[in-house]
């Protein structure tokens, strides 16, 4: 989960890094309150999870509160990437005399985290990654010590800080650890990092993403959600614990297991070339438990999605054998009822597949067409939703 601006610097605070008075408001009464409140030179910031804010329009610097209100009044529904901007951040105006660029991430590649310094801060980050590389220190952080005042030392060396500023960043960095740590985050990123004119270390600019794996043991986080931008569909999906994605697409999905899932959706893809390009419409996996809840849960969710005119069923038996399967099936459409008005493609195969099969046919649901193969399913599937 990305979190907007405010929630990282409100994070930062949190944890003990330095930052500056910030509020959020959603209008530009709000931000002129938030700008008296304040008082003296404030920064008006688009709050959208993208980059380039800048460069949009996003950020201006207010002078007075009636400025502030002027330009929150600006920035407040502006378009930024594809984004919408329904809050602004009033930040409190900062002298800088110097800009730093700080990140910590997860390195999977590697099994550590990676930190990521520079002297050379600012929005073009990105450019000076590729154009300069060296310019931009690189040192592999252990998961289980984090960001020991040892290793940021090591980090404000390598990024060739002069001793005086180094000395200053070491207990941001430590910090800035922290919050990784024990948020559970896979990014934490400061740019810029700046020393003002009076010498001290501020994280002006905050971004963390955090890992929504450990939202069992970080309960504050649901706070953090931004509801209104959430799929509906999603979110009911996380309701009811399924590991569900929205796509663009007309036959609805559902597997066991991630690996079946991904086939399911490039076969899918691929048959529906040959019936006016249809689409997968989502990914849904229910794991190896197919249960009668579950398989309701799932259908319940691909129903309600208007852009469904099918949906594929698509199991192998393992743990769960396919008659159990085919009896959650069953009993699944019998709990949704009414509801339940689009066509179901099944395809069983694996453990117990012939008792499965079976019990469909038994069973004679008129939305359901029961298929042998993988490939034959699809195809189905993609042509049941082209003709509806």
């Amino acid at each position: 989960m990305d979190l907007f601006e405010y929630q990282a610097r409100d994070l930062f605070e949190k944890h003990g890094v330095p930052v500056l008075q910030g509020y959020v408001a959603t209008t530009a009464e709000e931000a002129k309150e938030a700008a008296e409140k304040i008082g003296g030179v404030t920064v008006v910031k688009a709050q959208v999870k993208v980059g380039g804010r800048g460069k949009a329009g996003g950020v201006k610097v207010a002078k007075t509160a009636d400025e502030a209100y002027e330009y929150a009044q600006q920035i407040l529904g502006m378009d930024i990437k594809g984004h919408t901007v329904h809050r602004v951040m009033i930040a409190q105006g900062a002298d800088i005399a110097e800009e730093y660029y700080f990140s910590l991430l997860l390195d999977r590649a590697n099994r550590a985290y990676l930190a990521m310094c520079s002297v050379e801060g600012g929005m073009e980050i990105e450019q000076l990654a590729v154009e300069r590389p060296e310019a931009l220190a690189r040192v592999e952080v252990d998961p289980i010590e984090g960001i020991t005042e040892d290793k940021a030392r090591q980090i404000v060396t390598e990024a060739r800080f002069d001793a005086e500023t180094a000395e200053k960043i070491v207990p941001v960095l430590v910090k800035l650890g922290e919050v990784y740590a024990k948020e559970d985050a896979t990014l934490v990123e400061v740019n810029p990092l700046v020393k003002s004119g009076d010498g001290q270390i501020l994280a002006l600019d905050g971004k963390v993403s955090l890992d929504e794996n450990a939202d069992f043991r970080q309960p504050g986080h649901a706070e953090l959600v931004d509801k209104a931008a959430e799929n509906p569909l999603e979110a009911k999906a996380k309701e009811k614990d399924l590991n569900y994605v929205k796509l663009d697409g007309q036959v609805g999905i559902i597997g066991n297991g991630a690996g079946l899932v991904m086939s399911t959706l490039d076969v899918v893809a691929y048959a529906g070339e040959a019936h006016g390009g249809v689409k997968p419409a989502n990914f849904l996996d229910i794991g190896g438990g197919a249960s009668a809840e579950v398989m309701a849960a799932g259908l319940d969710v691909i129903l309600g999605d208007q852009d469904v005119k099918s949906v594929f069923v698509n199991v192998f038996g393992g743990i769960t054998a396919c008659d159990q399967v085919a009896h959650g099936i069953v009993q699944a459409l019998e709990i949704l009822g009414d509801t339940a008005t689009k066509p179901l493609v099944v395809r069983l195969d694996g453990n117990n597949v012939e008792e499965g099969r079976r019990i469909l046919e038994e069973a004679n649901h008129p939305l359901v067409t029961a298929v042998d193969t993988m490939d034959g399913g699809a195809d189905k599937a993609a042509e049941l939703a082209a003709a509806n």
